[in-house]
């Protein structure tokens, strides 16, 4: 009888301690469900990546890369940090591209240069391909545009996150430029791009390829007499003190992309990679939005920094530029150009 009772005892005790077990077991559980669903995990390792562009600081490229980096320590619960180097820190846009490639840089903010990498970006430069900004939204944020971001980094080993929208490209001069045939000898500093090269010479202008970062002590040198860009790079890299004429050509509505390295991307956890491409889009919505608060401003400041604003009939700009279309299409993708030209 008394051995009866320890087996009795001894079975409630084992079935007290199954239930904790199991209740333990399940709470565990439920924790890592919950975690899961939430798309943390305790255990990412934490990295510090960088992000490089050529523009400065005041820039909206710049305030929309530190967007970026929050929101990306953000929904990574802080095991991404993105450290954010502006002014061509990190080299200029080929170099980026090139860091990119090797694993070296993580993140860039590029656009036409990218063409050298894979050649068909070369279509997205050419001046009066695309008629408006909603035109090149329309292509960018369509089949167009993701075709591209995934053949880019077939070709080229860069991800492509995200398009940002920017500010159509202007002429500065020290010339006073009313018509297409005033360009003819001037020297227009252009983007390493071969259908910017192209399009400036069928213009009648000597375009001088050159890095972004040497451009200002170019002009102040007389190198060259003029340049192109949006406001923003004009702005935020005082171009207004060493030029005198701002040409509305609006000859080129324009983006700057969000890069990744893969070998970077691969190497994250799928939680992190989900909080990257997460934060790029909500990143891109930011940027766009600002861009366009800033354009009115941009001219009005750079107005009373002492340039004198010329508006022009581009009608005679887009005949001249456009005469090098169809060989850029033939040789780089008629498909691609055809498809852009007709996305209403």
């Amino acid at each position: 009888m008394f051995k009866k009772s320890i087996a009795v005892s001894m079975m409630i005790v084992l079935l007290l301690v199954s239930a904790v077990a199991c209740g333990k077991a399940n709470n565990e559980s439920s924790s890592s469900s919950s975690s899961a669903a939430s798309g943390s995990n305790s255990t990412d390792k934490s990295v510090t990546l960088r992000l490089g562009h050529i523009t400065g600081d005041s820039d909206a490229w710049h305030i929309g890369a530190l967007k970026f980096a929050e929101l990306v320590k953000e929904k990574s619960n802080g095991t991404v940090t993105v450290d954010v180097f502006p002014s061509s820190t990190l080299g200029n846009d080929r170099d980026l591209i090139e860091g990119m490639q090797l694993g070296s840089v993580d993140f860039a903010l590029v656009a036409g240069v990218l063409s050298n990498f894979y050649e068909p970006y070369s279509i997205l430069e050419l001046p009066y391909l695309f008629r408006d900004e909603d035109h090149l939204k329309k292509v960018l944020y369509g089949e167009v545009g993701e075709k591209l971001q995934n053949d880019l980094l077939a070709n080229a080993q860069i991800r492509g996150l995200e398009f940002w929208v920017r500010g159509p490209r202007e002429l500065t001069t020290n010339k006073k430029v009313e018509k297409v045939e005033d360009l003819k000898g001037l020297k227009i500093r252009v983007p390493e791009i071969p259908a910017s090269i192209a399009a400036w010479q069928a213009m009648g202008a000597s375009p001088t390829p050159m890095a972004f970062g040497e451009v200002y002590s170019s002009l102040q040198t007389g190198v060259i007499d003029g340049q192109e860009n949006p406001f923003a790079l004009i702005s935020s890299n005082k171009l207004q003190e060493v030029q005198k004429y701002l040409v509305l050509t609006n000859h080129l509505y324009g983006y700057v992309q969000l890069t990744m390295s893969d070998i970077t991307y691969q190497k994250l956890s799928p939680a992190q990679q989900k909080a990257v491409e997460e934060a790029a889009r909500e990143a891109t919505e930011f940027e766009n939005n600002l861009v366009a608060e800033n354009e009115i401003k941009l001219l009005e400041g750079l107005k009373v920094g002492g340039m004198e604003v010329i508006e022009v009939d581009t009608t005679g700009f887009a005949e001249k530029a456009s005469t090098v279309h169809a060989d850029f299409a033939k040789k780089y993708g008629q498909e691609l150009y055809d498809s852009i030209v007709n996305t209403k």
